[in-house]
């Protein structure tokens, strides 16, 4: 399964990204984390279906720094790479 999240809110610039990776590893997840111009982060995701709603579930809440104002997800057909990665 894989699935991209769109993160808006306050979460560029509070380590938003380099938690993402450490959470999705502890996962067992391939994926990445980037911030996109319009201030928002996208995520995306590769793995087994319960790890990715415990990852959906944390990315609503995010770092303790990040104010998160929305989540957007869909399933997607996209090819993640062999690690987590951020960007």
């Amino acid at each position: 399964m894989c699935r991209l999240f769109n993160v808006t809110g306050d979460v560029q610039g509070v380590f938003f990204r380099a938690t993402t990776q450490t959470v999705a590893e502890r996962l067992g997840l391939n994926g990445h984390a980037v911030n996109l111009l319009d201030g928002s982060v996208e995520v995306s995701a590769c793995g087994d279906d319960a790890a990715i709603e415990e990852l959906s579930r944390w990315l609503h809440e995010g770092p303790r720094m990040a104010s998160v104002a929305g989540v957007a997800e869909s399933d997607t057909n996209c090819s993640c790479p062999g690690t987590f990665s951020t960007g």
